[in-house]
């Protein structure tokens, strides 16, 4: 018994460091998976929570861009960028909820996925659009600004995996981009932008876009 109970002594120590050392590496991997400025996913988490939810053929996704971004940051200040694009994050969190996710993927870039149990997305993304478009509460009253939407249902492209889906709902982004449209469903027509409208939007020299939604 004595041998035994000094076998669990000697390891014990060992167990408990390798435990607390699970416990950290889990815990850097899910800080690791948010982004510091917003606290929403960043790519790898979004991408790895996102591809789950695309088993619903209900899924929906989403990209968002802000609009000017450059400009406001030139103009007012690092600060002010910052907090247009936390609100942003915030704004979109709230939408996306508990049942689907969202995701910074770099700069003024924002990704979503959500589950659209009654078919009305169109219908809320429109009221999302005039959201997110709303000045940040952060002292900067006058720094305005639109964000273009692109969308697409997971449903009009079967077998598709999320990247294509990113890509068809970046490619309506940028078709409401160039439309100053505010929101643009992808699959509903040829909305390829073209690339000098994509580049034109990554610069932000388009005039700033309506609240109008087009399908």
């Amino acid at each position: 018994m004595s041998t035994l109970l000094a076998a669990v002594a000697a390891v014990a120590p060992v167990a408990a460091g390798w435990s607390v050392n699970v416990w950290w590496l889990r815990r850097h991997l899910r800080t690791a998976r948010r982004d510091p400025l917003t606290g929403l996913r960043t790519r790898d988490g979004f991408t790895r929570r996102a591809a789950k939810l695309l088993r619903d053929k209900r899924a929906v996704v989403l990209l968002a861009d802000v609009d000017h971004f450059k400009q406001i940051n030139d103009t007012h200040g690092h600060a002010a960028g910052d907090a247009l694009l936390k609100a942003t994050a915030d704004r979109l969190a709230h939408y996306v909820g508990t049942d689907g996710v969202a995701g910074r993927l770099g700069g003024d870039e924002f990704a979503a996925v959500v589950i659209d149990r009654h078919g009305t997305a169109g219908d809320l993304l429109a009221v999302l659009h005039s959201v997110l478009a709303r000045p940040a509460d952060d002292g900067h009253p006058q720094v305005r600004t639109t964000v273009s939407l692109g969308w697409v249902r997971a449903a009009d492209f079967p077998g598709e995996d999320l990247s294509a889906l990113l890509g068809r709902a970046d490619e309506a982004m940028y078709a409401a981009k160039q439309a100053r449209a505010g929101v643009r469903r992808a699959g509903l027509g040829r909305l390829f932008a073209s690339l000098a409208g994509r580049r034109s939007g990554r610069r932000g020299t388009h005039a700033e876009g309506s609240v109008g939604v087009a399908v």
